[in-house]
């Protein structure tokens, strides 16, 4: 008994110690936000300022500038993560400069409102002998969606983005190759393409123009396709950045090649559809157990049942 209130003191202890370590971060930045602030407007206006309440913007502003102190710190720890963690949020949709350094914060906010939520149930759990388990059950929901909730929206934006991406990078091929048939360069086809699959695939539009871009600042073409690849993150991409970083080196075609790769993808995509329709069966099974056969099996039992009852109650039985 002794022990596990030894333990309890300092799991308290240490708990208080990040709660404390974190008000101090976040009250010293905006203090010094604060300061700042005035003597700009002291330096402005020649003398004193009458005080203004801070509106709703200034107040956001503030918690995202806190939010990215504490993501700048988690980054300065790790650094190899934050070019690794760029790569998936561009692969996600987040393409600010600062936008590894935010999410980083935002998991240090979740953590830090995890603990306090966790600190906060600890009386409940303490005060039954027992144990409460629904604190018990809130304790470990708020710790795991603190754990695991931003990397899952996350990983959600990013599959949903691949599987657009799988979706339209065929008609992207079919629409290089008709336009490269026709006469133009690959690099002004890009740029037709990306006008004409704008409505339909909006999310690869944003990364063909990045393309675009790249090419008319001057890249070469292999590392702007290499690039190109790395953001959308499949497999398709690289593969046709290293077929056309393969036909410049050794002077094919690129209309024919561009077709057969076209051909090839489609193929695939057709391919992806037959996998989808033949594990339809597979899928539908768990349902027709669970909803249709005890409905189907009810209206086909309940008739008979009532008729035996009828005849049971007829001769007395029961």
């Amino acid at each position: 008994m002794a022990l596990e209130t030894l333990l309890f003191a300092v799991g308290m202890a240490l708990t208080l110690g990040a709660l404390g370590g974190l008000v101090w971060i976040i009250g010293g930045e905006l203090r010094v936000r604060a300061l700042r602030r005035g003597r700009l407007a002291g330096a402005g206006g020649g003398g004193l300022q009458p005080t203004v309440a801070p509106t709703g913007g200034a107040i956001a502003d503030r918690l995202l500038s806190a939010v990215r102190k504490l993501g700048q710190q988690s980054a300065v720890r790790d650094p190899g993560q934050v070019s690794l963690l760029r790569s998936r949020l561009m692969q996600a949709g987040f393409y600010n400069r600062e936008a590894p350094v935010v999410f980083l914060g935002v998991k240090a906010v979740a953590m830090a409102c995890a603990t306090l939520a966790v600190v906060l149930t600890l009386p409940m759990l303490m005060g039954q002998k027992g144990g409460n388990m629904g604190a018990l059950a809130l304790a470990v929901g708020v710790s795991l969606a603190a754990l695991y909730g931003p990397d899952f929206v996350l990983k959600s934006r990013r599959t949903s983005r691949e599987r657009e991406y799988s979706d339209g990078f065929p008609d992207l091929l079919d629409l290089l190759v008709a336009s490269v048939e026709a006469g133009l360069s690959l690099d002004a086809a890009v740029t037709r393409v990306t006008d004409e699959l704008e409505r339909r695939y909006p999310h690869l539009t944003i990364h063909l123009r990045f393309l675009v871009l790249e090419l008319r600042a001057g890249r070469s073409r292999k590392d702007a396709w290499s690039a190109f690849a790395d953001r959308l993150g499949i497999d398709d991409a690289r593969a046709l950045a290293t077929m056309l970083r393969q036909a410049e080196e050794m002077g094919t075609s690129l209309g024919e090649t561009l077709s057969v790769f076209s051909a090839d993808m489609r193929a695939k995509r057709m391919l992806r559809a037959e996998e989808k329709a033949l594990g339809l069966s597979a899928k539908l099974t768990v349902p027709l157990i669970l909803f249709i056969f005890p409905a189907l099996l009810g209206s086909l039992m309940l008739p008979a049942a009532a008729r035996l009852m009828k005849v049971f109650s007829a001769n007395g039985i029961g």
